[in-house]
Order: C-alpha cells, then structure tokens, then sequence
C-alpha cells in the first residue's frame, strides 16, 4: 500500500477560533473552526481518502479490506476494522468546557461496547499567557466534586498550567482537563468521542440553548488521585526521533528536522501517522515520495519497511503508532 492523506472534517464550535484554516492552507467561509479531525474512525465521522487511486475511500473500508497491511496484525487483532486513533487539530478561541472521558471497562458498560478515551495534547501554538487545566490540586471526594460543580468553584481544585509551544500533556482516561483561550493544539487520542461535559460556565451553545453538562456520569469516571507533575517532561533534540508519550494505545515522537533522518518500520507492526506540525518536505516510504507541508497528516501503512523524513529548510512533525 501508498501513504494515504485524507479530508479533514471540520468541526464548527462555540470556543473555536479562525487559525486552523490559514494553519492548513484550507479555504473556506467556515467561521469558529474549532477542529480539524485529521484521521478518524469514528462512526458518522469517518475520514475520506483525498486523492490517488482510493480516493472516495473511508478509512473504515480500508482497514476491513487491507486489514493487517493497513494497521499491522496485532493492531486489527485488538481493534478489528474500526481505525484505533483520532487524530485532531484544536484551535481554542475562548475556553472549552471542563470534562473528563471514561475509561475502557466504563465505556464498555455504559456505551454499547465502546472504547474509553486517553489522549495527549501537543502544543503547536499559545498566545502570551495561554493556559490548560489538567489534574486535581487538592484530593476531594466524589461528593465534594459534585458540590464544587453545583456552586460554580470546581475550577478552584484544578491545576493550570501556563504553555508554550512544544508543551506535552498525557491525559489518561480519568483526568479533568480543559484546553483554554488562546491554545492550538495537536491531539492523537483512542477513537471514541465519548466526552463528559463537567462545567461550561453557564454557556449557550451555537443554538442559543444551554449545554448539556454531565455531572453524575463524570464522577465514577474522575480519578481523584492527586499527582506530582502533570506536565509531560522531555528534552528536545534536533534531528532525531525523541518520544514523547509511550502507553498502550498510542507511542508519539516529535521530530525537529533540518537534515533527512530515517525511521526503520520493519519491525513496527503498526501503522504510522505524521502530522506535519511546522515547515515542509517530503516522506520517502519504500523509495516513494509523499510531500508533507504544515497542517497535513499522512497515514504510513502498516506494511511500509523504510521511512525517511526530508525536511525542506526545516520541518517538525508528530509520529504515532501502536507498539
């Protein structure tokens, strides 16, 4: 099989800005672009190959025809022909709501089956002073929380973080997070949009009627644990891999690249996902060139041997796949 590159499905919402658009090279008379779903499985939702001789193809298709060539043995072993990842860009105009998303078993239980939903943030970009909550500052119990939540001071008991580009966040299933105003983020999280809604400050949605909130359903879902550091620690290298986040159902790596730099996928039985986060060049998969500019992302099946990034002047891109 060819790297594939797909439409993004454009998400209009309430907290979206106007940066993913130009980000992308996209026109369109859309206003308050709040996603960009990059590479999704996702029922109702399902990516559409762009161009080349499976354009018109949804990515469920491909996997249920191509199966371990697409995804790798093990990958369609687990997940079968649902695509595993949803691959997003997210531009926060104002705050987005405070939530949490179930693990796999309660998923499973209250959902028809369905997966839970871990995910990680990359920052691409952040306005001075722009800031996330993510994680608990103090311990409370499930009934304090939902206390907090009533009288509007649940934001008091969440860890904000100051960001800037090339922050990581890991955000297992479980953890209170919200992106805030001013952030553009890149997310790989499990393919589930399963979102518990906490608190959204008494907003209206575009239809000019309250949010639905999903207070009972979070709190058997929130870990009420209290961490050391909720920021992912690494340290940045030019012109090699340098992973990221590494848990089961995803491995992400960051490549800042001024010089060509190869990646063997012979012993990888996955796919691999690129987001082009910064800059241009091309992906020379088994002797083919696929061009690779900011805002693209590039689907690499699971068959591919030899993979080698070239950066035009430079180039920075997200990698993830399954181990």
């Amino acid at each position: 099989m060819t790297p594939l590159k797909f439409k993004p499905i454009l998400k209009t919402l309430v907290w979206g800005g106007e940066k993913i658009a130009p980000y992308k090279g996209i026109e369109t008379e859309q206003h308050h672009i709040g996603e960009s779903w990059e590479l999704s499985g996702v029922k109702g939702n399902e990516s559409i190959v762009a161009d080349g001789p499976l354009a018109g193809r949804s990515i469920a298709s491909l996997v249920h025809e191509y199966r371990d060539q697409l995804v790798g043995k093990h990958v369609y072993a687990n997940t079968g022909d649902e695509f595993p990842l949803l691959i997003k860009f997210i531009d926060a105009l104002t705050d987005l709501s405070i939530q949490v998303h179930p693990n796999d078993e309660l998923a499973a239980k209250r959902h028809n089956g369905s997966k839970g939903k871990t995910e990680m943030w990359y920052v691409v970009d952040a306005e001075p002073g722009a800031h996330l909550l993510a994680g608990l500052t103090k311990a409370i119990t499930p009934e304090e929380y939902a206390a907090k939540v009533a009288d509007g001071t649940i934001t008091e008991v969440l860890a904000r973080h100051e960001v800037h580009p090339g922050d990581v966040f890991f955000l297992p299933a479980g953890r209170i997070h919200a992106i805030c105003g001013g952030c553009f983020i890149a997310e790989i999280q499990q393919t589930s949009d399963i979102t518990y809604r906490i608190y959204d400050y008494g907003r209206l949605g575009l239809d000019g009627k309250p949010r639905e909130v999903h207070t009972e359903l979070a709190k058997d879902a929130i870990d009420y644990k209290v961490y050391d550091n909720y920021r992912t620690e690494y340290t940045p290298e030019e012109n090699e891999e340098v992973e990221v986040v590494s848990c089961p159902y995803f491995t992400t790596s960051v490549y800042d690249l001024t010089l060509p730099c190869a990646k063997d996928l012979s012993e990888i039985d996955s796919f691999m996902v690129v987001m082009c986060i910064e800059g241009s060049g091309t992906l020379e998969v088994d002797g083919e060139s696929v061009d690779i500019a900011q805002g693209e992302t590039v689907l690499i099946p699971a068959s591919a041997d030899d993979l080698c990034f070239v950066p035009d002047a430079g180039m920075k891109v997200l990698t993830s796949y399954i181990k």
